[in-house]
């Protein structure tokens, strides 16, 4: 079925962002109403013959803004991290203001701050820990599951699968990844993520996001294994992250689990008839 063009959005203009190399189409509907179907954010997502990203997000009116995810493969998500970074970064330097309130679809208020030396830091809530919340297909202990090497189960408003390893870098990612994603303990399928410890606050991960595939950096993954870390009494609960994009640092605070990091806005686009003539 070939996706439909939004008459009232013509010219569909963009925003190209990512957080440590983790990349996303940003979408402003604030102003002109924006249709999407899974189609056609998998057209968009093509790297080829559209614009190519690990996520889209679609940004509408909230407490200060509300925004809504996809996958690349057209799915929809509840969390993004990195993204949510990006956009709160660009909206607090728009508006000339160090603190923001983002409604996330699927997992409520998120608060932003920005720091004196251009970090972005995002409060992704309180970890959801219960075999039900992540969710799971049955009762069983999120902190070592019935699955070969003994994953841990976090819920971030998306699920999590968190191995750890000797060394993150012999891991066959993809193969691996895929396998996990679709595994029967998950009903909404997973993240995965293979994990390294490195130090009591140090911590090296590699991550296959549901519905995209290898990423250079996760947002919510990485809170997910910094709290899966931290229960495991791998290390305490302030950790650097290395991705394979660069670094994040992870809080689990009393009000929830804090990320910060770089940002950056690369290019503003529209899409332009022969886009849609390509269809």
């Amino acid at each position: 079925m070939r996706p439909m063009q939004d008459s009232a959005f013509p010219n569909w203009p963009f925003m190209k962002m990512h957080g440590l190399g983790n990349d996303f189409v940003v979408v402003d509907a604030r102003k002109r109403h924006v249709s999407l179907t899974e189609p056609l954010v998998r057209a968009l997502a093509d790297r080829h013959r559209g614009v190519g990203f690990d996520q889209l997000a679609v940004i509408n009116e909230g407490t200060d803004l509300e925004i809504t995810f996809f996958n690349a493969d057209g799915s929809q998500s509840a969390a993004c991290g990195n993204a949510t970074r990006c956009i709160a970064a660009r909206e607090m330097e728009m508006r000339g203001v160090d603190a923001l309130t983002l409604d996330i679809t699927g997992r409520g208020a998120l608060q932003a701050v920005r720091g004196d030396d251009g970090v972005t830091s995002v409060n992704m809530g309180q970890p959801l820990l219960d075999w039900q919340d992540v969710p799971l297909a049955a009762a069983v202990d999120t902190l070592s599951l019935p699955i070969d090497g003994a994953p841990v189960a976090t819920g971030m408003g998306n699920p999590h699968c968190s191995f750890f390893v000797e060394d993150v870098a012999v891991i066959d990612l993809a193969a691996r990844g895929a396998s996990i994603e679709h595994h029967s303990l998950f009903p909404e399928r997973t993240n995965v993520q293979f994990a390294q410890i490195i130090g009591p606050d140090h911590i090296r991960m590699r991550v296959w996001e549901r519905g995209t595939g290898i990423t250079l950096a996760s947002g919510s993954s990485s809170c997910a294994v910094a709290v899966a870390a931290a229960r495991r009494g791998l290390t305490g609960r302030s950790v650097r992250m290395d991705l394979d994009g660069g670094t994040l640092h992870i809080d689990w605070r009393d009000d929830g689990v804090w990320m910060s990091g770089p940002t950056a806005h690369v290019f503003d686009g529209f899409l332009t008839q022969s886009f849609w003539d390509g269809l």
